[in-house]
């Protein structure tokens, strides 16, 4: 009896030993599959990251090229289009018009099919415009095919800032900073190359702004595989929830201040917003006036047109270093007002100089205005600094660009005007100088350290007290 109790003990202790060894060996297995499944979500988020850097800068690249390929041909243009000056001035106001009504829809468009998958198309639609807007004959033709390109480049302005937010939420400065020259790059290739490539592919305006469509192509690619990561990545979200933890716990804000996606958020209650929309507005029509402009301000004084061209490049060209180093400077301040103010005084200069003397000091001048011109990187990173959240800055910035380009409609259009019926550029110049005063109050206001999703919480908290 006694030895069959023993026996029946030992099996116990067997199973007993062999289910708590089965127990580890699963949770062993568990653990390593967990493990494995990390090292692979890592290495997946890591190449995602990759390609998106790569997808950031090829897109920037493609968001001016439309723009100052056509001011560096602009007179060839009228000429073989038959164009008058008012026409051209509105054919130089159709990029922010673009802009305002497209760009209003990148929100929308970024909800339902994300925000990758929209850039995407976007730099498709960029390639097709500039691949057919010089070969339908005639005006109208050459408007709808630039609307077209246009459109790719207003959803893309929009939602980058988004992207920068959701994959960069630590490094919003240095990755404004690198998408901003990766476009100051762009619209000073595209001035300066266009007239020498035109000239060596025959001397046809059309084949000269067509050739810029292949770089839109090149561009499309990164943003496939990109496309098809529908939603927001897991590790994104993460790292942004952290990074606005990491901002409330150093300026003492409330997490609860910001609201959340579902409440909707009434950005028109936002003073910043509508400061930062009017400073993004002013400094827009400054920049389509320039690239608008310039080369045939320059070539008017006398300057060859392949010199006016490389004039205009080197005013974006300067965007290139500048783009990098002022939203590195920018987001180390608690106010931008003094950088607004160094760009505005930047740009009153080199007005004057076009005014008095436009030939005799034309590289200096053209140097004043790239500086000013540097206004826009400034701009978009205010964009992601006055907002908490990739969803507020997908407000902010589809408010502002929206608002601001339909504030710079009127600009180059009335520079057209002016200069057809006054037969030179005094009037024009002195209208870009008067604007740049107002630009530099409104994004005095608008650098103020603060966020719009504060400032509508606050009037909303405050509404019952006055009611």
């Amino acid at each position: 009896m006694a030895s069959e109790e023993a026996k029946t003990t030992t099996t116990k202790m067997t199973t007993t030993k062999t289910m708590k060894t089965t127990t580890t060996e699963a949770t062993a297995v568990t653990s390593a599959a967990a493990a494995a499944a990390a090292e692979k979500a890592s290495a997946t988020r890591a190449w995602a990251t990759r390609l998106v850097v790569v997808g950031i800068v090829l897109a920037a690249l493609n968001l001016r090229p439309a723009i100052t390929s056509l001011g560096a041909l602009l007179e060839e243009v009228r000429d073989g289009l038959g164009m008058s000056g008012t026409l051209a001035g509105l054919l130089t106001s159709v990029p922010p018009l673009c802009f305002a009504v497209f760009g209003s829809l990148a929100p929308r468009f970024a909800r339902r099919f994300g925000p990758s998958a929209v850039v995407c198309a976007g730099m498709a639609a960029i390639a097709t415009g500039l691949l057919i807007r010089p070969f339908l004959g005639g005006t109208v033709g050459f408007l709808a095919a630039s609307g077209l390109a246009l459109m790719g480049i207003a959803v893309s302005n929009v939602l980058m800032p988004v992207i920068v937010k959701r994959w960069f939420p630590d490094r919003v400065g240095s990755m404004t900073g690198l998408y901003s020259m990766a476009l100051a790059l762009g619209t000073s290739l595209a001035a300066a190359v266009t007239v020498p490539v035109t000239d060596a592919l025959g001397g046809s305006w059309r084949t000269g702004l067509a050739v810029w469509a292949a770089l839109a192509v090149v561009a499309v690619v990164p943003w496939i595989p990109l496309a098809r990561r529908r939603g927001a990545d897991p590790a994104v979200a993460g790292q942004e929830r952290a990074a606005a933890g990491r901002e409330d716990a150093a300026t003492g804000r409330k997490p609860s201040a910001a609201p959340r996606e579902d409440e909707g958020m009434r950005i028109t209650h936002s003073r910043t917003a509508w400061a930062l929309a009017c400073f993004f507005g002013l400094q827009a029509t400054a920049a389509y006036i320039t690239m608008g402009w310039l080369p045939q301000i320059f070539r008017d004084a006398g300057v060859p047109a392949g010199e006016a061209g490389v004039l205009l490049a080197v005013t974006m060209a300067m965007g290139v270093p500048l783009a990098f180093v002022i939203p590195r400077v920018a987001t180390r301040l608690s106010h931008q007002g003094p950088v607004v103010v160094a760009l505005g005084a930047c740009g009153l200069a080199g007005y004057a100089g076009l005014y008095f003397a436009p030939a005799g000091g034309a590289w200096a001048w053209a140097l004043l205005c790239g500086v000013s011109n540097c206004a826009f990187p400034l701009a978009l990173t205010m964009v992601g600094m006055r907002a908490r959240s990739s969803v507020g800055v997908a407000k902010l910035s589809a408010f502002a660009q929206s608002t601001g380009y339909l504030i710079s409609i009127p600009g180059p259009l009335l520079v057209g005007v002016l200069y057809q019926h006054s037969g030179g550029w005094g009037l024009p110049i002195a209208l870009m100088a008067c604007l740049m005063v107002p630009q530099i109050a409104v994004g005095i206001l608008a650098g103020r350290d603060r966020t719009i999703e504060d400032e509508v919480a606050a009037k909303a908290a405050a509404a019952p007290a006055g009611a």
